[in-house]
């Protein structure tokens, strides 16, 4: 891509990021928003719940495709990058659920945009 092509708005972010273009760092912010999602699984985990909060057992059956191991590291990653509050739930056998942060809920109209984007994208 030549910088002839690149939108003024494209151009004032990469001005933004402290780190030179071809050495991504998490010191940008674009890089921080990406890796929350860059893992496989964690966006459709994301967008299971914005439909609400959900226990783990109904986290897995929503999507039987995910073993739950998988489940279990995305859910965690997403809990360390705020993303996700994990809470446990009175009772035995001890349960456990899941909601979206307010930085969580934020990311719906990134995951909206990505997806009109990726259904966009050339055969």
């Amino acid at each position: 891509m030549t910088h002839q092509t690149v939108s003024y708005a494209a151009t004032e972010l990469l001005d933004r990021c402290p780190a030179p273009v071809g050495e991504p760092g998490s010191a940008c912010p674009i890089e921080s928003a990406l890796g929350v999602l860059r893992k496989r699984w964690a966006a459709p985990v994301v967008l299971e719940l914005l439909h609400g909060p959900r226990g783990f057992t109904e986290l897995a059956r929503s999507m039987p495709a995910l073993s739950e191991k998988v489940l279990t590291d995305r859910l965690a990653e997403l809990v360390r990058g705020g993303v996700v509050h994990r809470s446990r739930r009175p009772g035995w056998p001890p349960r456990v659920g899941y909601r979206l942060t307010e930085r969580g809920r934020a990311l719906a109209p990134v995951l909206h945009a990505l997806w009109t984007w990726g259904s966009n994208a050339p055969d």
